[in-house]
């Protein structure tokens, strides 16, 4: 009997040691490639979700809305039943609003009460007392929605009160205060100045008459060899040039001479000074009192916050508080519209055409070649091309959604044309040998059997190329498509808008309130994407055939 080998025919032993270590070090390889896997699906995961969340944190307030209940009376002497689209509308809302708050008499306040509410209220029970004629002479109760201002502040978007100096301001007092000409006198804080009475601002023969400003303002510039903010004067208060004028007028002989003078400190230099933070009216309020107004409607319970389903209904506006997407959606609809029924037979049958019956030579490869060529071209190209041949050659209307569907479409027809091609050579070619074997000519083959059994990858990519045409921006801008539509268009040659392009006017409108209907805006454009992507997924998996 003769000893057995343990080395294989081979020569290679594949339980020595080094055979071993070289296995390990595949399996480290492989366990290495999969966690770069996971920290590469991790990263999209994580950049996704933070870019949602904050879309989610500076939006999701502009889904609802402030709003009061407010009863208006319909004055039938203000309104005439016979033409109430002609009502004096203004004075009707006014005496509402004003009613709310009797005892406020004096014409500022009434005024500031007044834009706590939107201006555009008017409208709102224009547009119901003409659809309701009957409701003239009668009391109704309207929710009404505030300003963006209060609006904001409702919300805590923005606070009532801000802090009154800059940065600059304070580091400015603190080294004032280091170098000694800080003086506390009991309440009031001063600053000894060294001030120069010019004799050019202050004459010797009516001291009282000089002009004080320039003089004590250059005794603050004095201070500092750097330029400084000119908000930093502020530092005295108003009445610190009277102080500089009596010194003089007591002291005439002063004048042509460099004094000593302390000056009183404004009062939020006081504060610092007391260590308190100084705090002023936010600029986007009129008053305190305005504030108090609407603190005061707050605590009797009229100020609410419902759903805000005017975003949805209202079309744009310049007032934050009634701009709404229902023009964009509407536009953006009718754009898909054309696009699709331009993109989708057209792309199928090039499609067909090129898959089924092109006969295979230089000519069709160019045209293949060309077609991949432009699913990868920038999408403002196709805009430079909507603007030169629609818009400038063939005269259509701008900002049509006729316009903006024929831009998007060829943009779109690569997308589709590719899908469908893929589509067409997914299904077997025993489908086409079996027809064609039963006598059925090369048209019955494609249109009874091959069509159909595709139709369902067909449409998974021309939904994906819809989808990708809905959050287009840039062509749409070059055709005008961003003007400022009031109202929802009624076909596809009225002027129109469309989501991408009201996020992009709203993002540059300097409003804060349309910071965040700008990301709700973008929060509801990725439900349209996400519902039609699920739309294609769905269609893939309910009428997809395994082969």
């Amino acid at each position: 009997m003769s000893d057995i080998s343990a080395k294989p025919p081979g020569g290679q032993d594949w339980g020595s040691e080094a055979s071993k270590r070289r296995v390990r070090a595949r399996y480290r390889t492989d366990r290495r490639l999969q966690m770069f896997g996971l920290a590469a699906i991790g990263s999209a995961i994580l950049l996704l979700g933070i870019m949602v969340g904050s879309l989610v944190l500076s939006g999701y307030k502009s889904f609802v809305q402030s709003k009061v209940e407010l009863p208006i009376f319909l004055d039938p002497g203000k309104i005439d039943a016979q033409k109430p689209a002609a009502g004096n509308y203004r004075v009707v809302v006014r005496d509402a609003i004003r009613a709310l708050m009797p005892d406020v008499t004096d014409r500022k306040g009434r005024r500031a009460l007044e834009r706590i509410f939107s201006s555009q209220i008017r409208f709102m029970v224009r547009d119901y007392t003409i659809e309701h004629p009957e409701a003239i002479g009668k009391t109704v109760a309207f929710s009404v929605p505030l300003s963006d201002p209060f609006d904001q502040l409702n919300k805590n978007v923005i606070p009532a009160r801000i802090e009154a100096l800059s940065a600059q301001e304070i580091a400015a007092f603190r080294s004032l205060e280091q170098r000694g000409v800080i003086v506390n006198q009991g309440a009031r804080t001063s600053l000894r100045v060294e001030a120069y009475i010019n004799p050019a601002d202050v004459s010797v023969e009516n001291p009282a008459a000089g002009n004080y400003a320039p003089i004590v303002n250059e005794a603050i510039r004095s201070f500092y060899s750097e330029r400084i903010d000119r908000g930093f004067e502020d530092i005295l208060a108003g009445d610190a040039p009277g102080v500089a004028r009596d010194y003089v007028v007591s002291n005439p002989d002063a004048i042509g001479k460099t004094v000593a003078l302390d000056l009183p400190g404004s009062a939020h230099y006081e504060e610092l000074a007391r260590g308190e933070t100084p705090m002023m009216i936010n600029p986007r309020f009129a008053s305190a009192q305005q504030n108090e107004f609407y603190e005061t409607l707050k605590t009797r319970g009229l100020v609410s916050t419902p759903f805000n389903w005017e975003l949805f209904f209202n079309s744009d506006s310049r007032f934050p508080e009634q701009a709404g997407l229902a023009g964009a959606i509407v536009g953006s609809f009718y754009t898909l519209l054309v696009c699709f029924l331009i993109s989708f037979p057209v792309g199928i049958l090039a499609a067909v055409y090129l898959e089924e019956f092109a006969p295979k030579n230089r000519i069709t490869d160019i045209i293949e070649v060309n077609i991949n060529n432009l699913a990868a071209v920038p999408s403002v190209v196709f805009g430079l091309l909507g603007l030169a041949l629609f818009l400038n050659l063939f005269g259509m209307p701008r900002s049509a959604p006729l316009v903006g569907g024929m831009v998007l479409s060829l943009m779109t027809l690569p997308t589709i044309i590719i899908a469908t091609r893929a589509a067409l050579k997914a299904v077997p070619p025993s489908i086409r040998e079996a027809a064609l074997g039963v006598g059925a000519s090369k048209h019955q083959v494609v249109m009874h059997h091959v069509l159909p059994l595709a139709m369902p990858g067909i449409l998974t990519g021309t939904i994906i190329g819809l989808a990708q045409a809905l959050g287009e921006t840039a062509p749409l801008l070059l055709i005008g498509m961003n003007a400022f539509i009031t109202s929802a268009p009624g076909g596809v040659l009225e002027p129109a808008t469309s989501l991408p392009t009201q996020i992009f006017s709203w993002a540059d409108s300097p409003e804060r309130g349309f910071v965040s209907r700008t990301s709700a805006a973008i929060l509801v454009l990725l439900g349209f994407l996400v519902v039609m992507n699920a739309v294609a997924i769905f269609l893939r998996q309910r009428f997809e055939s395994k082969w």
